[in-house]
């Protein structure tokens, strides 16, 4: 009788397995915000590997005020990282791209050399939190005579990009659209969650990746595996992540 009344235990997943790829990450020691050095680095890197992940894509920031990252130091960080995951055994597919920083430094370099691009030549951009790029038509174009396949980090974090139009104005100049699995949790903040709900709900988003940090967001990205807006949108949506 009293089993009428017992509660259904919220669903949960065992991991990120369903996704299997990341492709946004700051785990390469000592060139931005993320891992501030290698043994953190590993740490990180097992943390994901623990969270299910098996192809790890990771993307640091170039961003000439604050992280005037090179391909050269990238490729050269990816190169030591690499090795060490060697040493250790860790078996993983590891691969290292950039988050460019859309402004007039980008621009320049969109001209003058090759871009480190994600599988399929894909490129991984972002813009600033307080206002949109103000040639992003053109630079979006540019990028795709290019040959490139720009993707959009974190859409739903951009306060300027709330409404249905303006998600389906990004995907209409050829941007792919990644979302942070955190932004479903309102890690970010409720209109940030909120946004993502949108984008989700429009069927725009090509990819959840983790835009991992460092270890508190890795504990929060374990806590989401019980959280229900996570569940419901790995169970009933299908992502690219594992198609490139």
């Amino acid at each position: 009788m009293f089993n009428l009344f017992k509660k259904t235990p919220a669903p949960t997943l065992s991991d990120f397995s369903i996704l299997g790829t990341d492709l946004h990450s700051h785990l390469l020691p000592g060139i931005d915000d993320g891992a501030p050095d290698l043994e953190t680095s590993l740490n990180l890197i097992r943390d994901l590997q623990n969270l299910g992940f098996r192809r790890l894509f990771t993307t640091p920031h170039v961003m000439s005020d604050f992280y005037p990252n090179t391909r050269d130091v990238i490729l050269r960080k990816k190169d030591q990282l690499q090795e060490a995951l060697d040493e250790l055994g860790m078996e993983l597919e590891f691969g290292a791209a950039a988050e460019y920083y859309l402004d007039e430094t980008f621009a320049a370099l969109l001209k003058t050399e090759p871009l480190l691009t994600l599988p399929g030549n894909r490129v991984l951009v972002e813009m600033s939190f307080h206002q949109p790029y103000p040639d992003l038509h053109r630079i979006i174009f540019d990028l795709q005579m290019k040959g490139y396949h720009p993707i959009l980090a974190h859409p739903e974090r951009y306060p300027y990009f709330r409404s249905t139009d303006d998600y389906e104005n990004l995907k209409a100049m050829g941007c792919a659209l990644q979302i942070n699995l955190l932004s479903l949790t309102g890690y970010y903040g409720k209109p940030v969650q909120s946004a993502a709900k949108t984008i989700l709900g429009l069927g725009l988003a090509d990819f959840l990746a983790t835009d991992l940090h460092h270890a508190r967001h890795a504990e929060n990205l374990q806590q989401a595996l019980s959280h229900e807006l996570v569940v419901k949108t790995l169970q009933s949506s299908v992502f690219q992540n594992n198609l490139i």
